[in-house]
């Protein structure tokens, strides 16, 4: 069993590698264009008489600083976002490292991460899963399965999961994880906290939005501990948690947790301190949304409720001489924005004036007017789902996942309301998901476009939404479709 075990992450590197490198006629340096083609200059400087070709001089080994050098590269890819380039020089540090190190090696494990990360952030979340799982198989060889290297990796293997549409498996990596960081630093290590959210994110998506609640609650306490003697230090914490709050729909809590963070900032430094704005906005913002008390007998908050701290917000903002013009614009816009939801639209229009007013005074200013002002800005939204049921379901399968598209062409009114005019899905199969979108985008509430200091209708706006589906789901949507339109026929 144990030759078995370690010969896994052997194979994985090397299929890896014949994959990336198995045509030894590209160079990943000529395809990125920093060294000239070699038949070419000698194409240019051969004499036209030359009886024959001079013998290549043979090729140096590979040494260590080779494999830092080409590193560095990656690295410094990495940083301009230049992912496809960076995706090659990674794949050249795998070669590098199992040809010096061997392929059971840190390094090799080190350069199989790096490689998944820039197929993360291109969104090649099967080859992610691939590599991260080679990289940790290799660690769990060299070192044990508890050990600390191990936490990075995992991390990037349920970041990868959570994109291929997998929070089941993601939900598993994560508790991993957290048991890894519990064993090497104790159960209340505070280095855990950015797995938790993570843990919270999968089950969220899972729809176990009691899970999701059990582990905003341990990051939570977390954090008081952490912050005892430092009540400020824990704000951060504590937007973060309303933010997860609002998401899992526990819109309760999350207006809880804002009354919190403002006692917080009003008992250490008064009742007009600026730093009041954010969460007094963000709890103004919160009565847009309710949270049923039970499925047949829902509660709904007054939306008028948040008015009040809104109101307190833009009176902070402008009480304070040193308060930044751009926060003060969005504070004002948060308050004229309410008015828009609760259809007090002269109220909203007087404000509207007055910040257009206020962002014309110069060119940088009159930039930020354009972005902010311009064109429409949704101000109530939800969320919508990220797959089809053939997804989250329990027969998907590995490998097959598909990202579909429903693209919604409509205009907004003076009031912030939407018309739709053009619906599109592809797969055109797909239309539950396309009527879920619509209905979705007819049910926002926007600032309307505002042009000098008025409301005006907009032009033709578009809005997408990605979605993924399985495969064998749509084959058999368009089995059933096929079977439909013949039995029509008959």
């Amino acid at each position: 069993m144990t030759f078995v075990r370690q010969t896994i992450p052997v194979a994985l590197s090397l299929a890896l590698c014949s994959l990336a490198y198995g045509q030894e006629q590209t160079d990943p340096y000529a395809e990125l264009g920093l060294i000239e083609d070699d038949a070419a200059v000698e194409e240019e400087v051969a004499p036209p008489d030359a009886a024959a070709p001079v013998a290549a001089e043979p090729q140096r080994p590979l040494t260590e600083e080779d494999v830092l050098r080409e590193h560095a590269r990656f690295l410094s890819l990495l940083e301009e976002q230049n992912y496809d380039a960076a995706d090659i020089a990674a794949k050249r540090v795998i070669e590098m490292s199992i040809k010096i190190y061997g392929p059971q090696s840190h390094e090799t494990a080190k350069a199989l991460i790096n490689l998944a990360v820039v197929q993360n952030a291109n969104q090649q979340y099967e080859a992610a899963i691939q590599n991260f799982s080679s990289a940790v198989e290799i660690i769990e060889i060299l070192e044990d399965r508890l050990n600390s290297q191990l936490v990075n990796p995992l991390k990037g293997l349920g970041t990868a999961q959570l994109g291929a549409g997998r929070p089941d498996l993601a939900a598993k990596t994560y508790a991993r994880a957290t048991h890894i960081t519990h064993v090497n630093e104790g159960p209340h290590n505070i280095e855990q906290v950015e797995i938790l959210e993570s843990l919270a994110e999968a089950n969220v998506r899972l729809g176990d939005v009691d899970a999701a609640r059990d582990v905003l609650d341990r990051i939570h306490i977390l954090n008081v501990r952490h912050f005892s003697d430092d009540a400020l230090g824990l704000l951060p914490s504590l937007m973060r948690r309303a933010s997860w709050q609002h998401r899992a729909g526990y819109y309760n809590d999350e207006r809880a947790t804002y009354r919190r963070a403002i006692r917080i900032i009003e008992d250490a430094v008064g009742k007009d301190d600026p730093r009041l704005v954010d969460p007094l906005i963000k709890l103004g913002k919160s009565f847009y949304y309710f949270e049923p008390l039970s499925s047949t007998s829902p509660q709904y908050f007054s939306g008028a409720s948040g008015e009040t701290y809104l109101k307190r917000a833009r009176r902070i903002a402008e009480r304070d001489d040193e308060f930044p013009w751009l926060e003060l614009a969005t504070t004002k816009l948060a308050l004229a924005d309410f008015y828009i939801y609760s259809e007090a639209y002269s109220r909203a229009k007087n404000i509207y004036e007055e910040v257009w007013d206020e962002l014309s005074t110069d060119e940088e200013r009159m930039g930020i007017r354009a972005e902010l002002m311009a064109q429409p800005q949704p101000i109530w939204t939800e969320t919508l789902p990220p797959a089809t049921n053939g997804v989250t379901g329990p027969n998907r399968q590995d490998g097959e996942i598909q990202t579909g598209v429903v693209t919604v062409t409509f205009d907004v009114t003076t009031r912030g309301r939407a018309r739709i005019e053009e619906t599109r899905v592809d797969p055109p199969e797909f239309t539950d998901m396309a009527r879920v979108v619509e209905r979705e985008v007819r049910r926002r509430i926007y600032r309307p476009a505002i042009v000098d200091g008025d409301t005006r209708e907009s032009g033709p706006q578009v809005f997408t939404h990605e979605f993924q589906y399985s495969r064998s789901e749509w084959e058999e949507m368009r089995e059933q479709e096929t079977e439909q339109t013949a039995a029509n026929q008959q």
